[in-house]
Formats: C-alpha cells, structure tokens, sequence
C-alpha cells in the first residue's frame, strides 16, 4: 500500500499490533495492492485541479494530524465534548481549507459562527472526512476554531456503532505563498460539556440521542476569540489510532457497539458528495397555545409516559410583543403553557427558536409530522419520543437541536418561569442536499401537479447524504422500497454522485455469510442478528432488499454509464449471489421461512402467510440473476459468471413455475400449492407484475395477469405505497398507463400527505398525531412519470442510446426535462383530437428510438423490425427536435 507521506516507526508498529484484533461482524474486502492513500495535500489539490474526483470514493490519511479526545478511562453515551484551538494569524489567509471527521457527530464553528455539521452516515470502518472552507470566517488577529462533538455510544439509525474521536488537518495559505498547517493534536483545548449531561439515555430503538441542553452550564463563547478558558480546560488526549483509520480502530476503551474495528478492513474516506445546503425555515404562524397542570412530577412523562401525568386545555395566552409572542409565567410546579407552530410543508433539519426568559425556565420542543390542530389532542409528543429538553439562563437564549428532525408541526411547552416568557424565530435550518439540477415537471392538472411537487419535497426529505425510507422514524438507508429513489436524481435532478456513494456504503454492510444488512450503515440489522441468535426478533436483515441493491446497482449502471462506482460493490454482489444459492432447496426453490438470521420483507403486509411470499421472492431472484447482475457481470468482462447466473435463473424461474402457474387461470398464484387446505385463492401484485416484466409467463400468456393488475381484486394482496412502482412498470409495459394516472388521481393526489404536508405518506392511509410517517421514500410517481408517461428510458449505458414511448392516455399538457449524462432531453406534450402533440428535443451523442402504436403515421425515419409490443419504430437522431402527434 503506497502512502504520499512518510510515517513514524510508532504508526507502523501500531498499524502491525492493529492486522491481530478482531473486526466487526460484517466483512468487506481489503484494499487491492498498491492501493493509494492521498495526503490532505496531494487530496486538496487534485480536488482544485478536477472538481470530478469529489465523486471518488478515495482513500486517505490525515497526517500529520493526530485523533484526539477528552482525557477520561471511558466515554458515556451520548457525550458531549467541546474541541478549541487557538489561532494568532499575522493576515487573513488568501484559502484556508481543512478536513474534519470525528465519531459520532461534529459541529464546525469559527470564530462562534456555525460552519457545518457532519459526518454523513457511513460504516464505522469506512469514516468520512468532510473537506471544510474556513476562510471566509478567519480575520488577522486572534481566532478560534471550535467543535462541539457528540459520541452516540448507542446505536442510531445513522450510526451502526464506533468510538470516540475527533480529527482535523487544515493548512492555511497566505498572499506570500507561504503556508501554515493546523492539525488535531494535544494544543487543542477540550472541556467535557455538562450542558448535555454524559450518558443520557436514547429517545429510541433507532434514535441514540434524547437531547437535554442546560445552557447554564454552557460556557458562553466558549468557541469565540473573546472567550478565556478556565482550569476545567484541558489538554486533548492523543489516540492510539493511525491518522489513516477511523477512531473504530483505536486501542481505546471499547463499548457496548463495538470492540476494535480490523485496520486492514479499515480506512478514512474522502467525503464524495457536495456539502449540505441549510437553509432556514421560518414557521408559518403560531397556530395556538395553551395550559397545562401536571398531575405528576413532568419527568414522569418525559422519561417514561407514565399515564394521567397531566392535563391540558387550550386557551389563548399569547400576546404579541416585538416580533415575538408574550405568553405568561409558570412559576408554580404544576403549571405549565404550551405554543404550538406550523410549517408551510414538511421538512427536514434543525428545529430552533429564541427565548426571552428568566433562569431555569423549562422548555420541551417536540415535533410531530401529522397533526390535525382541529380534532387531535393538543399535546404533541406522540412521534417516538420525539422531545428536546432546553433549560435557559437569564435572559435571551437561543437554541437549536443538535440532531435534526422531520416535521411540519413544533411545539414548545414551557414551565418553571418565575416571569412571562418571549418566544421569537421560530424556524427549522433546514438540510436539502444542493442537486446540480433544478427538477422541471409541469402538468396543467392542479391535483396531478400538487402530487409531482408532493413527491419531490419528499425526496428532499428523504434522499440528503443517503436514501432512507423516512427521516421521521428510522433514518435508515435502505435498498428495496428505498434504493430506488435513486431514479428520481438520475432523471429529475441531473446527479449520480448519492447514487454512487449508495453503492459503496450499502454495500459495505455485508456478513460473513454474504447477506447484506439491508439497511446499512445503521444499527438496526446489528442488533436483530444478535437478538436472532437468541430468537429474539423476528426481522433480520432482509434477503429481498439484497436482491433489489442489484437492480440498483444495474440501473445506476444504465443511468449513468459509470462502471467504476461498481467495482468496489461487485465482489459483494457475486458474494451475496452465492449466499442465495447455497439457500435452494432440493425443489430448487429459494425458501421465505426457517432462515435462521435473515428474513424475507417483500411487501409483509400484502400477504396473508409468510409462506405465500415464496413466488413473489423466487420470480423476483430470478429476474436479478439474468436481467441486473449477469448484465453487470457482462460489463465487467466476466462471461462465464454472467452464463452461470443466467442458467441460474432459468433453473430458478422453472421450479418456480412448476410450483405456482397455474394453467387454468393463466398466472402465478401466491398460494397454489396450499389452496385446497386455505379454501381461497391469494394472488399478490409483486409475482404477477415481474412475471410480467421480466417475460417468466409461459408462453408470455399475460392477459390474466395485467387483468389483475389493472382490477386490483380482493384475493390480491397490494404492495404499500413504496412498491407500488413495480405493479406501475407491468401495466405500463403492456401499454395500461390508464390505470396509472387514475390511481394518481385517486389514491396518492388525495393522500392527507399530499393535501397537508406536501410529502407522501408511507401506508396508503396515514394518522395524524400518531408515529406514522407522513414523509416515507414511495417516490415513484415521479420516476414513473419520466420512465413510463413520457417512456424515457436508456437503453444501454449512460444513455448513448435511449427509447422514448408515450403514453399519455388521461393526460393534459405535461412538461417536463429528463437528465442524462449526455445533456437534457426536453419533452412536451398538448392534448390534441383524440391524443396528444409531442415534442422532444434530444442532447447530442444520444441516439433515440421512439415507439409508438401502430396507428401513428409520424413524418421520421423508420426502423424495422417492428418492436416485439407491435409497436412501431422510429429513430430520433442526436441533437434533434422532433415533433409527432400520439394517438391515445
């Protein structure tokens, strides 16, 4: 392994000590040989040089620079630590840029000024190091550099597991061309931050942090240049861990996540997404206020919800004072107020508000997604636990979460106030992912459009640094119902970079036995693997999910022609390949029960039976194996492995079909085999929509199947919003987009979500002021619009050839850009005598087909033969504008 700068003899030996200790459970490949680490500098620079290589997945070491900690023989969870590092500088730099990473999370002041907040969710062996620009904030003179950081200790839906550290390496460059470098190191200053009290209890199962500030405690300034630092200040503590691996390799104390992570399995990466964009979020208007008398000590409630803790009534107690709102004292134990603030939508990011208050006022935040302020109950915490404790000093307090949240509704109950209160900038500094793209859809249907608009806020909400399935529950990054969102910053959004790193950090979350976690990197799957060991849990990591990261990985591939992001994911691929195929049974069947760790998801809710999911698993392991991973073997120059899967699935799909088509009805039935015992017929829209997708009907005898499909009968289960796309791209292959759109209309324009929150829900009916998420990841109205209404889809890598198939059938006008690596393809539609006026206008180098039904007579160049739909096929040549006229 070549490092670009020299180590000390005491970092080799520590790195020849580090080969001996245990790893984590879930295994990735080591590094290949001659595998590059970048210093900061060679790192800095070819970033400058070509903004590209952001997108690399690079490895690298912060040398000089040291891990650092509070001196302590252990670290509770949710700990705090405060890092300060004093700066003399004769000007101000013409560039001062750095690199910070710390376990489990950081924030980045300058001179007291918020600078950002990371790092993005990755596994504990693979760190990210965010690059960070400090120059606008320095100034000659005294400066100060601070981080506040937090060690979860527990496990997060962002966070599977680690150890305490922080790491920084920045170099200043001045108008002489000298330069300077500031690096972690024991100059730091560091303070153990009581503010938050060490070893605070977790809000949930998926959520590390039940936050508690006491800004008494709270040094002010402690991260400006006026600031003097009292004895409680100490000298950091060096790590035993090399400035190339994360803190998760260190020798120090171990906890309950994790012992010591395999330094040979282990390595810092350079961040390769963009920074994320906050921007405040004002809230909409103070929607009402309130009493409340507690029964019981408030704790009580807060800890435990221990019932009948208090009452509430809603009275209104706000007046209006200077920009803010005046609501009265609480100066007795029992008594309590409450205010209660809308947002315009649901969003993402950092709730905040300032507070005019005498010391040891009280105030809970809580957030909730889903309220109805008209008949829900008034109190708001009834989102898992979703609550912020503040407690103020005298005067103004300002505070911010730590953590972020999902929500449209804040709540603020304040007690413990000898004097009234004032409560001014209610916002939340929301967290938006800065897409290269600004997403062009426009319909001149109100509902259809509020549901495009709808689906987009969503992604926002749920695609940031990973896709997850919904920021206001598990956070979690998942492949299955979640991966898939990747198709809406393909198309609507121009970016590849998330989707590459999706590939890289979904992957890396592999067990020895080679199924994925399925939500990585995140604690969930780690402690269900544990807790299976002891039949604990039902849920393990789910194989479905594993199967799906292959589509993913095949539809990046096909998006973005990029097959570099691929090979570090490919090796886990043919790994979890042979995972399922020492599963088959001596029918030659993949089974869905008596898997021991992991378990099969696949839309739980629609069936009846865990037994009758083995159709829907079979069909659909058996359309990966030839149409996503052989594909992606085939790219990879792997022939013989690709003829091998393909013959896989073939001798997959027949035990299937022997098992569950049924020849009298003409479809595969979920419950064949057992119909007589069950006394019913149980179909389910997953086998009968990839039956069709994928051509695994007999004799391609699909009529009974799209019938399904289209009617939705009662034996049929239905896929949750989030899975609904697969059922949408079958009726769209066999030219049924009717049924599409009146769905749209029908189920998801009409979804409380969608009317109140601008965002999806994740079941098709949602409750307000309960935990169901009112912002999930079923985003594919959206990349069904693109792939299937406007019927743009690639047709071999990076879009150097492409199919263009409308199918507007109850469509008005529709507008919208589709990104490819290639430039826009600009596409309108117009109603127009029974069909619709089409333009489309193609970027160079992408060759186009269009198909369109055999009525349709337009004035462009024919290709023959017919497509296999009975289509027709036109050629639509690079950098063209075409017009045509598409029959309904």
């Amino acid at each position: 392994m070549r490092v670009f700068t020299g180590k000390s003899m005491r970092i080799e030996l520590m790195i020849q000590l580090f080969a001996l200790v245990a790893s984590l459970t879930a295994v990735i490949p080591s590094f290949g040989e001659g595998e590059t680490i970048m210093t900061v500098d060679d790192l800095t620079q070819l970033r400058a040089q070509d903004p590209e290589a952001a997108g690399q997945p690079t490895v690298m070491t912060m040398a000089p620079a040291e891990w650092i900690w509070l001196p302590c023989q252990r670290t509770l969870s949710n700990t705090f630590v405060l890092f300060r590092k004093e700066l003399d500088l004769p000007e101000k730099p013409v560039r001062a840029f750095g690199w910070i990473s710390a376990d489990s999370r950081y924030q980045l002041s300058v001179n007291g000024q918020r600078l950002q907040w990371g790092p993005a969710p990755c596994d504990p062996r693979q760190l990210d190091v965010d690059p960070c620009d400090l120059t606008r904030f320095l100034h000659p003179g005294k400066n100060v550099i601070g981080a506040e950081v937090l060690f979860y200790g527990l496990g997060d839906g962002t966070w599977p597991a680690g150890k305490p550290g922080f790491i920084f390496h920045a170099v200043f460059e001045y108008a002489d061309g000298h330069t300077e470098r500031i690096v972690s190191d024991p100059s730091w200053q560091v303070l153990l931050d009581r503010a938050h009290p060490p070893g605070q209890y977790k809000r949930w199962y998926l959520r590390a942090l039940q936050e508690e500030y006491d800004a008494r405690k709270r040094p002010v300034g402690w991260n400006t240049p006026e600031y003097t630092p009292d004895a409680a200040w100490m000298a950091a503590a060096t790590i035993e861990c090399p400035p190339d691996k994360p803190a998760a390799c260190g020798l120090h104390e171990s906890n309950d996540t994790i012992d010591r992570a395999n330094p040979e399995k282990s390595a810092l990466r350079a961040r390769q997404i963009p920074a994320v964009r906050e921007e405040p979020v004002p809230a909409k208007q103070l929607r009402q206020t309130g009493r409340v008398t507690w029964l019981r000590d408030p704790n009580d409630w807060f800890d435990l919800q221990v019932p009948n803790s208090f009452q509430i009534e809603q009275a209104d107690l706000a007046t209006p004072r200077d920009g803010g709102w005046e609501l009265p004292a609480t100066a007795n134990p029992e008594e309590g107020v409450f205010a209660t603030f809308e947002f315009d939508e649901q969003v993402v990011g950092w709730p905040y508000f300032t507070i005019e208050a005498p010391e040891g006022t009280i105030v809970e935040l809580m957030i909730q997604e889903g309220h109805d302020v008209e008949n829900g109950p008034l109190w708001l915490d009834s989102h898992l636990f979703s609550w912020t404790r503040f407690i103020c000093r005298e005067g103004l307090n300002t505070f911010q979460t730590f953590d972020y949240e999902s929500a449209r509704w804040v709540q603020l109950h304040i007690r413990n106030a000898s004097r009234p209160c004032v409560i001014r900038n209610v916002g939340i500094l929301r967290r938006l992912c800065p897409w290269p793209e600004e997403p062009h859809i426009v319909c001149d249907e109100p509902s259809l459009q509020r549901l495009f608009d709808a689906t987009i806020n969503t992604f926002y909400n749920s695609a940031i640094e990973t896709f997850v399935d919904g920021m206001g529950r598990e956070r979690q990054q998942y492949s299955g119902d979640g991966g898939v969102q990747a198709l809406v910053a393909y198309y609507a959004l121009g970016d590849k970079l998330l989707g590459r790193r999706y590939l890289r950090t979904f992957s890396e979350g592999q067990s020895p036995d080679g199924y994925f976690m399925d939500c990585w990197p995140a604690f969930d799957r780690l402690a269900r693997v544990a807790q299976k060991q002891i039949d604990g849990a039902y849920w393990g990591p789910l194989l479905d999910h594993g199967v799906g990261f292959n589509f993913d990985c095949w539809w990046y591939y096909q998006c973005t022609g990029d097959l570099d992001a691929l090979k570090e994911p490919y090796p886990r691929l043919l790994r979890f390949a042979e995972y399922l195929e020492s599963l088959r049974d001596d029918d030659g069947m993949l089974p869905v029960e008596g898997l021991t760790i992991p378990t099969v998801w696949i839309d739980h809710d629609a069936y009846k039976k865990t037994r009758h999911k083995q159709c829907a698993f079979n069909l659909y392991t058996a359309a990966m194996f030839k149409n996503a991973l052989a594909s992606i073997c085939r790219a990879m120059k792997d022939p013989e492995k690709a003829d091998h899967f393909t013959q896989l699935s073939d001798s997959l799909l027949q035990a299937t079909m022997a098992r569950y088509w049924n020849p009298k009805s003409g479809r595969y039935e979920a419950n064949l085999p057992w119909q007589e015992e069950e006394g019913e017929v149980r179909l389910c829209d997953r086998s009968l929509a990839t039956s069709i997708l994928f051509d695994q009907c007999p004799d391609n005898n699909t009529a009974a199947a799209v019938k399904a499909l289209a009617e939705c009968p009662p034996e049929m289960g239905l896929s949750y919003p989030a899975n609904a796309y697969w059922r949408y791209w079958a009726l769209a292959k066999l030219g049924r987009t009717d049924v599409i759109v009146k769905d749209w209309r029908e189920r998801w324009a009409t979804m409380s979500s969608v009317v109140l929150n601008n965002s999806l829900q994740e079941w098709w009916t949602a409750k307000p002021d309960s935990s169901s998420l009112w912002s999930h990841c079923p985003v594919s109205p959206v990349f069904v619009l693109y792939m299937d209404i406007a019927g743009i889809r690639p047709t071999s890598p990076g879009f150097d050839t492409c199919v263009v198939r409308p199918q507007l059938s109850g469509f008005g006008e529709l507008e919208l850009t589709s990104h490819t690596p290639h430039g826009p393809i600009h596409f309108t539609a117009t109603p127009e005598n029974g069909g619709h006026r089409v333009t489309v206008t193609m970027p160079e180098d992408c060759e186009g087909e269009l198909l369109l039904p055999s009525s349709a007579h337009p004035n462009l160049e024919a290709l023959a033969p017919d497509h296999p739909l009975g289509l027709k096929r036109f050629r639509l040549p690079p950098g063209s504008s075409n017009s045509f006229f598409v029959p309904n």
